[in-house]
């Protein structure tokens, strides 16, 4: 079925975070993405990707189709930003994803979040980081990993652990203190527990998790076998997530379970926005070491920026389909 959808040629940095994004709105937009990982040279590496001169010079060659111009590219990112404004002046359809850290003006359109405070005719904002958790792939999901999860109490908590960088500190003190607080969940709320950490977790934080919820009532992902992350998002009655992931807290707000986010050291003026937003919603409550249920909604941007993609290129709305 790919095949017969229209390409549109990835611009990004081989991440799972960039992956993500662009290949989320791009499928769920009804384009089929191909990447084209970009890498870039030698000193460019330590110049503002907003100053290089040669956008197109500073990174590898990117090996695009002869035919580039004739399907939409979708870069993201302060590198990809430039590298598409650039490959737009040779006549590309170019939509960005995140602030390029450039003139919107530069591009056909530009999608980014609202912490990310910009604006401009050909701008579309959303309260959510984009990615492709639909309600269909939660459901599919569901069905594989609800047998596997059923050994374990009800209300299951999962808990999505991610790491530190350059905003905040997730090192074996905070990890340990995150156990803490979840092992005490545990037994005051008599809730059961599905953890996953993710790449970035330290192997020390993983340690203390690992020790802390080595219970019955509990089960810690030891990174072998099928990744269990939509089957947690899928399966969970709450949602525990690290404040360091906007991606990961954007997922989880996209299912019907509600979302507590465990604050960490450290601060970030555009994530406190992101955050700020999505409580105004209803959305996420912080995490204070007990479980909280509410009624909540899923909340998922992507489905409006995928509409705006499909308007820009003229193809018809996914409900008209």
């Amino acid at each position: 079925m790919a095949a017969s959808l229209p390409t549109a040629s990835v611009i990004a940095a081989d991440l799972a975070g960039m992956r993500s994004q662009t290949f989320g709105l791009a499928r769920r937009a009804g384009l089929d993405p191909h990447l084209h990982a970009l890498t870039v040279r030698g000193i460019w590496q330590h110049v503002p990707a907003a100053w290089w001169p040669a956008p197109l010079r500073a990174v590898m060659p990117l090996h695009l189709d002869a035919d580039y111009r004739d399907h939409p590219i979708i870069s993201i990112g302060g590198s990809g930003g430039a590298v598409g404004a650039a490959l737009r002046r040779q006549g590309a359809r170019v939509i960005q994803v995140q602030n390029p850290r450039l003139s919107p003006a530069r591009f056909d359109l530009v999608i980014a979040n609202r912490h990310d405070r910009i604006s401009g005719p050909n701008v579309v904002l959303t309260r959510t980081a984009l990615h492709g958790v639909t309600p269909a792939l939660l459901d599919q999901a569901r069905r594989e990993w609800a047998p596997f999860f059923a050994r374990l109490p009800r209300p299951l908590v999962a808990v999505l652990v991610g790491g530190g960088n350059g905003r905040f500190r997730l090192g074996r003190a905070e990890g340990a203190s995150l156990a803490t607080q979840l092992a005490a969940m545990m037994r005051r709320d008599r809730v059961g527990i599905a953890l996953t950490p993710s790449r970035r977790t330290d192997p020390e934080v993983c340690g203390e998790l690992q020790r802390a919820l080595a219970v019955p009532d509990a089960w810690v992902w030891d990174q072998t076998g099928a990744n269990p992350y939509l089957g947690l998002l899928a399966c969970a009655d709450a949602i525990v997530v690290t404040v360091d992931s906007v991606s990961m807290i954007s997922e989880a707000v996209a299912t019907s379970a509600p979302v507590m986010v465990a604050s960490l050291p450290g601060r970030s003026r555009r994530i406190g926005h992101f955050l700020q937003d999505l409580m105004q919603a209803g959305r996420i409550r912080p995490f204070a070491g007990r479980l909280e249920t509410w009624s909540v909604a899923p909340l998922d941007d992507t489905v409006m920026a995928a509409e705006a993609v499909r308007h820009h290129l003229g193809l018809a709305s996914v409900e008209q389909q």
